[in-house]
């Protein structure tokens, strides 16, 4: 099972799907545990850690990709568990 491809693959989408729902930076990233400070040195262009790009992709992307993507990080889990 390949990973779902994640909602946001750059700073810019971010900042438009953020503007796009009127939300600010504290409101955005503190949905997923980001400081605005953080959220705003992500927003332009640092590296967003993986975990981070994970849950943002769980608490922004539609509720059936989100699925997926939690779905695939639980197979992925027990395939690790079980050494498959």
């Amino acid at each position: 099972m390949a990973a779902p491809k994640l909602i946001f693959s750059s700073a810019d989408e971010i900042k438009a799907f953020r503007h796009k729902h009127g939300m600010n930076q504290s409101q955005f990233w503190g949905r997923v545990g980001v400081t605005q400070s953080g959220g705003s040195r992500y927003e332009s262009e640092r590296n967003i850690p993986v975990p981070v790009q994970l849950l943002l992709h769980i608490a922004y992307a539609p509720a059936e990709r989100a699925n997926r993507l939690v779905d695939y990080l639980r197979k992925w889990k027990t395939e690790a568990k079980s050494g498959a």
